[in-house]
């Protein structure tokens, strides 16, 4: 055969190979970061395309369709790019989905999981474009603890929020959207920054005066009330989403009890003076809250018990919370047990029999030796987290070293001006404007130097500290009291199911899901590699079907 017919036989060959096929996701968590820089997509989207692309390129095979979510957050998996991907991905042939990092898809373990196990349903892959992902043990166990990773940070953010919504409420700015008779509004400042404050809602604010002056007469009911506002003209302010409609029973309600319009703001739970334009007196809300007592005074109060398992019990045969009641027998024994609020209040149809406290109790403890790990386990764990930390804090190595020698230059240009102005060469003028200047830079490098302490060392140390409850938490669970007991079940577990048998059904929180689930399944997989030189037909040890790790009833 000549060589011409040969590269021909090759290139025909060649054309034969049918090339392997993919879908591109990208995503950016804020509106702002899709439109920075003035353009349709901001700077965030392109790059993600960009390493999707060069990574596609890496796998040999092709992109088919590209799923953007503009503005959308990770915490939550409804959101319209990855819905339709998803749906895309079960109708087509697709052998890779494309991401540029794990927490562009899922900021939370559980999403993860559905996400993960709809695209391996389809016979996809998933691909990181820039973290080591994939089917080896090493590779899920990788994948399973930067889903962990990406879950804190994105906790973690939250709580930042939170504290700074509750600074500017200590402070009496308003950390929420403004009630009906007062309207949000933004304003810009001498200095050009953008202040968002609220404002009286000249079309509402009357009619919400009315209605407190009303009711403090005590000739009518909140429904009376409701009646007359409404045909008074009284909506709830439209939204781009949402338009004008009448208010509710609960909703006004909501009203007549909310000492906003009394200048006061509550918020998680404390109370702080506002610095907003209160719609009526102090004194014409006190009376009204004390009608709304009297006339609720008739409602029944249930006496409350405090217990360690108190809101987190859910019966296993409808869902339903299981709440602490007690019976006395003829001999004025009185016992404790825990019932299905579904049955008691005949909402469900469920028919689970009461469980004694002392069995929802052992069930509990017992459960904790199924989730301690060994001190093997923890060594390797804790390896594999400070590997994933010290991969994703590579690039952040140079950001950080600038950061520190900018601040060093700021502090020199500062001391050189100080040292000029002492020497007569620049006005005390111009000194305080450059050194407002220098402090503002520094205001800046210094917060962005604790985000960095705060979201790498923080979020080892909050891991290390995870894995090291975990090789404790029996022993530490049966010789704590019950206020400890209760503070470690709400760290460990969302839910507590108790089935039909009197079986434990439970969910783990994270990162202690996460941790656990990767422990067993890094261990089965050590058990089998152990084993696959084994003759045919042998047996096979799975190390989680046995009393360790991961329970026998399956419910993580």
């Amino acid at each position: 055969m000549s060589t011409a017919t040969l590269d021909t036989t090759t290139s025909e060959r060649a054309a034969e190979t049918p090339v392997m096929l993919a879908v591109s996701y990208l995503r950016v968590s804020t509106r702002e970061q899709a439109e920075r820089g003035g353009t349709e997509e901001g700077f965030s989207i392109p790059a993600q395309r960009e390493a999707n692309a060069r990574k596609v390129d890496e796998l040999g095979a092709r992109i088919v369709r590209e799923f953007i979510d503009a503005g959308e957050s990770a915490r939550s998996a409804d959101r319209d790019g990855l819905q339709d991907m998803l749906a895309f991905i079960a109708a087509s042939r697709v052998q890779f989905c494309i991401v540029h990092k794990l927490d562009r898809l899922a900021r939370n373990r559980a999403d993860d999981v559905k996400i993960h196990e709809a695209l391996i349903s389809a016979g996809v892959t998933l691909v990181s474009a820039t973290e080591s992902i994939d089917q080896t043990p090493s590779g899920m166990l990788l994948h399973g603890i930067m889903s962990s990773i990406a879950e804190f940070y994105s906790r973690n953010l939250a709580t930042e929020v939170t504290k700074g919504l509750s600074q500017k409420a200590a402070q009496g700015g308003t950390p929420m959207r403004a009630p009906v008779g007062y309207l949000n509004v933004r304003r810009t400042d001498e200095q050009g920054r953008e202040v968002r404050t609220v404002k009286v809602d000249p079309e509402r604010a009357p009619l919400i005066a009315w209605a407190f002056e009303q009711y403090a007469k005590g000739e009518g009911s909140v429904t009376a009330l409701l009646r007359d506002l409404t045909a008074r003209g009284l909506v709830s302010v439209p939204s781009p989403k949402r338009p004008s409609k009448p208010l509710g029973k609960n909703a006004l309600y909501r009203v007549l009890t909310n000492p906003y319009y009394a200048g006061v703001i509550r918020y998680k739970g404390a109370l702080h003076p506002g610095a907003h334009e209160p719609i009526v007196e102090p004194a014409l809300f006190d009376q009204v809250q004390s009608l709304l007592k009297a006339r609720n005074a008739h409602a029944t109060r249930h006496v409350q018990h405090a217990h360690h398992l108190k809101g987190l019990l859910h019966c296993g045969t409808c869902g339903s919370r299981m709440l602490l009641d007690f019976a006395t027998n003829p001999r004025g024994t009185t016992y404790a047990y825990f019932v299905c609020s579904g049955r008691a209040a005949k909402k469900t149809d469920c028919t689970r029999r009461a469980v004694p406290v002392q069995v929802a109790e052992r069930l509990v403890a017992d459960f904790y030796a199924n989730i301690t790990i060994s001190e093997g386990d923890y060594r390797h764990l804790a390896a594999e987290v400070d590997a994933a930390f010290d991969k994703r804090n590579a690039g952040k190595d140079q950001e950080f070293a600038d950061l520190t020698a900018n601040r060093a230059r700021l502090e020199a240009e500062s001391d050189k001006l100080l040292a000029a102005h002492f020497a007569d060469a620049i006005d005390l003028p111009t000194l305080k404007r450059h050194q407002d200047r220098i402090r503002a830079g520094l205001a800046n490098i210094e917060q962005r130097l604790r985000e960095h302490d705060e979201q790498h060392v923080g979020g080892r140390a909050f891991l290390h500290d995870s894995l090291r409850l975990l090789t404790d938490a029996h022993r530490a669970y049966a010789h704590s009291d019950d206020g400890s007991r209760r503070l470690a079940n709400q760290a460990f577990y969302t839910r507590l199911e108790i089935t039909e048998d009197e079986q434990l059904r439970p969910l783990l929180a994270e990162p202690f899901a996460t941790i656990v689930h990767e422990a067993a399944e890094g261990k089965e997989a050590k058990q089998e590699h152990s084993t696959s030189s084994d003759v045919a037909g042998s047996r096979k040890t799975h190390w989680v079907g046995r009393a360790g790790l991961e329970p026998a009833t399956g419910g993580l």
